[in-house]
């Protein structure tokens, strides 16, 4: 399961190689492999804690061919993650949101109605 602490203090390299996954996919809500050429912009630019790609290896993020495995499935486990959160999030706001009911007088309830051409003197 994912750690979703994010404390930058004393993190192992499988909590980077989270994180950075993590910050990744709130950039851009993609999955695999369009999220890698996300995560090939971010370190190539520097976005995350200015981190480029030796620091990111550093951390146990590369981004080689051998590795790409085991970054395909962190990012799958992120992504499930990051969308169960979401859903779960959304069904405590719709639960906090309470109904709101409006009583109509009863002569404003019933459909429009169309005047009597009679009555009018036609």
């Amino acid at each position: 399961m994912i750690d979703a602490s994010g404390s930058g203090g004393n993190q192992s390299s499988n909590d980077v190689a989270i994180d950075f996954v993590r910050f990744c996919h709130r950039r851009r809500r993609t999955g695999w492999p369009e999220l890698y050429d996300e995560m090939c912009a971010v370190a190539r630019r520097g976005l995350y804690r200015g981190w480029g790609f030796a620091e990111l290896a550093e951390h146990g993020v590369a981004f080689g061919l051998a590795e790409m495995p085991r970054l395909a499935a962190l990012v799958a486990e992120v992504s499930r993650v990051d969308s169960a959160r979401t859903r779960r999030e959304a069904v405590a706001a719709r639960a906090v949101a309470a109904p709101v009911t409006v009583d109509v007088p009863a002569e404003r309830s019933g459909a429009w109605e169309a005047p009597d051409r009679a009555a009018a003197g036609s």
